[in-house]
C-alpha cells in the first residue's frame, strides 16, 4: 500500500500544496475502493497507522470540511494540519505521535464552525469521552489449528449451543468496588463454566466501544475499537485465543443498524450529515433515538464492510451476530404500522447482501447470524437465490410465544394449543437459532415470567428449556438462565453465583448440562435442524390435556427420538403415544427427574412398544407423563 502519510511539512494555517502544473497527485487504489464502496479493509488505510519508521499517519474522511487538524498529547493546542488527498479524504504524517497517546480531529465545517470528533477508525477510545487512543494490535495468536478445523459455516448439521454473555455482569468482584472481570481474568473461569455446561460457543454482547453502559454495548460510537472497560484490544485477543484453545467457538455481536448520537461520534461528522442520510426524516431511529446509516452511500458501505472484516480477521471471530437487521431492511422500523412492503429499504437489503457475500467470499468458515424480528423472506437463503445470505436467523417468535404460553394458567392452556404448534408452520423456511436471550430477561427473569407457585415455576422453566432443545434449530441461552435466577438481569450486577450450589437451582444447571449433552450426542437433535426430514408431528391436537408429541429424526431410523410434553401440573398415567417403530423405548431424558428438582414421575427407564396402531403409526407405547414435564424416548 502506498505510504499515504508522506507529505512535505508545511506551516500551520498554510493552504494545502497543489500538484505541479500538468501533474495530478496519485490517488492510492485503496482510497478509490473506499470511495466506490468496495473496500473491506479500509481500516488499513484510515485512522492512525503506525509506520515502520515509528511515525503515525492519520487519515480521515471529511469531504465538506474546510480544514482538519489532529490534536493529540504530542501537539500544540491547535494541532497538526491534514492535507486533502482526494475523494474528501485528509491525511498527514506525525513523527511526534507515540503509542498510548490520546488524539482527536479538530474539524472546521463548511459554515466555519470548529468542533472536535473522535476518529471513526480508532482502534481504541476512552469509553466516556470518546477520545481516540494510539494502541498496539500486535498479538501472537496460538489458534491456527482451531481456525484450520472450523470448516464451512454452511455445515449446519453440527451441534451448536450458544452461551450468550455480557462480560460486564457475568462475574464481578465486590471486594474491589464491584468491578467486572477483565478480558484476561474471565477467560478460564468462563471456559470452565461453558465446558461444564456443555455449550459449544459463547456469544459476547457488543464489545465495540460505547459511552453509555446501560446501552449494553448497542449504542456504539467506535466501530473499530474494542471497549477498554475490560482491557486492551490484545487482552480481548487473548480471551478469544484462550477460548479457542479450550475448544469453544466465539461469536461477536456486531451493530451496523445504528450509531450513538454523542457529540464526539459519527453524527454530522464533518459539520453536515455524512454517515447518516441527508433526509432529516430518515436520520434518527424513532425507537432507539440513535443515528441511522446511509446504506446507499458507497463510503458508508466501505466503512461498515471493513468493520465487519476487522472483527473477523483482527479478533479471530468464528461468527458475527448482526444486530437490528429489521431496522436495516425497513425505513419505518419501530413506528406504528411499520415493516410493510411499501417501506422496505432497497439500500439496506442491498447492503446486507453485499455484506454476507463479501464476507463469505473470503471467510466461508465464519458464521453470520441475523437478529431479525421481521417476516422478510429468505434471510438465510443464498444471495444467488434471492436471499440475504445469512447462515442463521434468530427465531424471536419462538421465545415470545413460549414465554407467553407458559405464563398462562394451565387451566386455560387448552385454549392456546396453537401456540405450541404454530412454529412448525414456518420452521422450515429458514435456518434458525432458538434464543432465550438478554432481551427476554431485562425486565423480569424467566422464572418470574412463567406461571405458578415456586415448584410449578421451576417445572415450567424446565419445560421451556426442554422444548427449546427438542425443537429444530440451534440453541442460545443467556447467562444466568442456567441458574434459574429469580430476578431480572442487570448490566452492572453479577450473576447470583451462590445459586449454583443451592437446590433446586443447581438442578436446573444440571438439566441444561444434560440437554447440551443430548444435543451434542444425539444426531436427531442437530443433523436436520433446517430440513423437513428432521421433524415430524406425532400429535399436536390434544388441546384438552395440553399435550404435544413429535419425533426428531437423524439419518438412521434408529436415531429417532420421541419428544412428549405435558403442559399441565397433572400427571398423565396410561397415556398412549404412537412411535415410529417397535422396540424398547428408553427414557433418555425426563425434565421431572429428582436430580433436576422434579417430583420423580417417570417410566422406570423405559417402556416396550406394542403393535397397537395409534396416531397413524403401527406401534405405540403407554407412558406416564410427568406434571409440567417433558420426556425424550429412544430405542
Amino acid at each position: 500500500m502506498a505510504d499515504i502519510g508522506a507529505r512535505t511539512p508545511r506551516r500551520p494555517g498554510a493552504p494545502p500544496p497543489r500538484p505541479a502544473s500538468g501533474m495530478r497527485a496519485a490517488i492510492p487504489p485503496a482510497l478509490i475502493d473506499f470511495a466506490s464502496g468496495r473496500s473491506v479493509r479500509a481500516h488499513a488505510l484510515f485512522g492512525a497507522q503506525h509506520k515502520p519508521d515509528g511515525a503515525y499517519a492519520f487519515t480521515v474522511w471529511a469531504p465538506r470540511a474546510r480544514s482538519v487538524h489532529v490534536v493529540g498529547d504530542w501537539t500544540a493546542s491547535d494541532g497538526e494540519p491534514l492535507s486533502p488527498m482526494g475523494h474528501g479524504v485528509w491525511s498527514t504524517r506525525s513523527p511526534g505521535a507515540k503509542l498510548g497517546q490520546h488524539y482527536r480531529y479538530r474539524i472546521v465545517g463548511a459554515d466555519g464552525q470548529a468542533f472536535e470528533k473522535s476518529d471513526p477508525f480508532a482502534f481504541a477510545a476512552e469509553p466516556s469521552s470518546g477520545t481516540s487512543l494510539l494502541t498496539d494490535l500486535r498479538y501472537a495468536w496460538g489458534d491456527d489449528a482451531w481456525l484450520a478445523a472450523r470448516g464451512p459455516a454452511t455445515r449446519l448439521d453440527r451441534p451448536m449451543s450458544i452461551y450468550e454473555v455480557h462480560l460486564g455482569s457475568w462475574r464481578r468482584i465486590p471486594e474491589e468496588g464491584n468491578r467486572p472481570l477483565l478480558y484476561r481474568e474471565i477467560a478460564d473461569p468462563l471456559a470452565d463454566w461453558v465446558l461444564r455446561l456443555g455449550f459449544t460457543h459463547v456469544e459476547l454482547m457488543p464489545l465495540l466501544e460505547h459511552p453509555y453502559s446501560p446501552s449494553w454495548g448497542y449504542g456504539v460510537t467506535s466501530f473499530f475499537a474494542a471497549t477498554r472497560r475490560y482491557g486492551s484490544p490484545t487482552d480481548l485477543m487473548a480471551l478469544v485465543d484462550r477460548l479457542h484453545e479450550r475448544g469453544i467457538g466465539v461469536i461477536l455481536d456486531w451493530v451496523p443498524a445504528h450509531f450513538a448520537l454523542d457529540p464526539h461520534g459519527l453524527a454530522s461528522f464533518d459539520g453536515a450529515p455524512l454517515f447518516e442520510p441527508e433526509d432529516p426524516a430518515r436520520r434518527i431511529h424513532p425507537t432507539w433515538k440513535s443515528g441511522r446509516f446511509d446504506y446507499g452511500r458507497p463510503e458508508v458501505r466501505s466503512f461498515l464492510l471493513s468493520s465487519a472484516m476487522y472483527w473477523i480477521e483482527t479478533f479471530h471471530a468464528d461468527g458475527l451476530r448482526v444486530d437490528g437487521v429489521e431496522a436495516i431492511l425497513y425505513r419505518d422500523h419501530g413506528q406504528a404500522g411499520g415493516t410493510n412492503a411499501s417501506h422496505e429499504s432497497a439500500e439496506g437489503a442491498a447492503f446486507l447482501r453485499e455484506l454476507t457475500s463479501t464476507l463469505k467470499l473470503e471467510h466461508p468458515d465464519v458464521l453470520l447470524v441475523a437478529e431479525d424480528a421481521s417476516a422478510w423472506p429468505g434471510v438465510t437463503r443464498a444471495v444467488e437465490q434471492g436471499g440475504l445470505g445469512f447462515d442463521l436467523k434468530w427465531d424471536l417468535g419462538f421465545s415470545h410465544d413460549m414465554r407467553r404460553y407458559l405464563a398462562t394458567d394451565p387451566l386455560f392452556r387448552s385454549q392456546a394449543q396453537d401456540v405450541l404448534t404454530f412454529r412448525s408452520v414456518y420452521a422450515k423456511e429458514e435456518s434458525f437459532v432458538l434464543p432465550l436471550s438478554h432481551d427476554d430477561v431485562a425486565q423480569r427473569s424467566l422464572l418470574e415470567q412463567v406461571h405458578g407457585d415456586p415448584w410449578q415455576r421451576l417445572a415450567n422453566l424446565r419445560l421451556l428449556y426442554a422444548m427449546t432443545f427438542a425443537q429444530p434449530g440451534k440453541k442460545l441461552l443467556f447467562m444466568g438462565n442456567e441458574l434459574a435466577q429469580p430476578r431480572a438481569w442487570h448490566h452492572d450486577t453479577s450473576l447470583d453465583w451462590h445459586l449454583a450450589n443451592v437446590p433446586p437451582h443447581d438442578g436446573i444447571a444440571r438439566m441444561v448440562r444434560d440437554l447440551n449433552t443430548l444435543h451434542r450426542l444425539e444426531p436427531a437433535l442437530h443433523l436436520h435442524d433446517a430440513d423437513p426430514r428432521g421433524f415430524e408431528w406425532i400429535d399436536g391436537s390434544n388441546a384438552s390435556m395440553s399435550v404435544v408429541a413429535f419425533a426428531r429424526h437423524g439419518n438412521d431410523p434408529r436415531d429417532a427420538l420421541v419428544c412428549i410434553f405435558n403442559c399441565t401440573p397433572v400427571p398423565r398415567t396410561q397415556y398412549r403415544v404412537g412411535v415410529p417403530h417397535g422396540g424398547f423405548w428408553r427414557e433418555i431424558f425426563n425434565s421431572d427427574a429428582r436430580d433436576y428438582g422434579g417430583s420423580g414421575h417417570g417410566n422406570l427407564g423405559g417402556i416396550h412398544s406394542v403393535p397397537y396402531p395409534w396416531h397413524g403409526r403401527h406401534h405405540s407405547v403407554v407412558v406416564t407423563l410427568p406434571p409440567l414435564g417433558a420426556l425424550f424416548l429412544k430405542t
